[in-house]
């Protein structure tokens, strides 16, 4: 539990202005204190880990600026379209980001980062990927079913990343196991042979 932990942490950190953004629209909460309050989190957050001399990683930048720009057209053309499209920017922003090579790296356990690399690359690109199948079936869920985006935009996105994250933390864990216990093998027959 505590590796899950470890891997969650800084994906929350990363989103943290958009989640607070998110949660308040979800709950119909007026946009413009949900976009303050969102701007305000991310702010903060920022804020925080310059005050402690800690790196703020381009994830946290990219919501942040999320935040601040679809909440100002949201306030600004007041369309219903486009907050129903915006999501889809979102994840192809998000998914763009993460085709950076390696990216999923900081969330690997120091202990486990030289046996799990190629996986963790593997699966970065993996999220990508899902993050640009959100935008294209929330276009289409946008435009072509609007009357069910509302439940769409609070199952699919969360449903599919939750999916995701067990899958890999599964996969990543058995696999980091046996490579291991496969590294440590020679080592305890040469022990043993001497």
């Amino acid at each position: 539990m505590k590796d899950l932990a470890f891997a969650a942490r800084p994906l929350l950190a990363d989103f943290l202005s958009t989640l607070v953004f998110v949660v308040l629209m979800l709950l119909h909460v007026d946009v413009r204190f949900a976009i303050a309050a969102a701007v305000v989190a991310g702010a903060g957050q920022v804020v925080f880990l310059k005050l402690r001399h800690r790196p703020v990683a381009a994830l946290q930048w990219l919501s942040l600026g999320l935040v601040l720009v679809s909440g100002a057209a949201s306030l600004l053309t007041h369309d219903p379209r486009f907050v129903m499209a915006k999501p889809s920017v979102v994840y192809l922003l998000v998914a763009w980001a993460m085709l950076q090579r390696g990216w999923m790296l900081r969330y690997t356990p120091p202990a486990a980062r030289d046996h799990v690399a190629d996986l963790m690359i593997g699966f970065g690109y993996a999220w990508a990927g899902l993050m640009a199948l959100s935008a294209a079936a929330n276009l289409l869920v946008a435009t072509l079913f609007a009357a069910h985006w509302t439940a769409f935009i609070a199952i699919f996105p969360l449903g599919s990343k939750i999916g995701l994250f067990i899958v890999q933390f599964a996969v990543v864990r058995t696999i980091a196991r046996r490579r291991i216990i496969a590294a440590r093998a020679p080592l305890a027959t040469d022990l043993a042979e001497a």
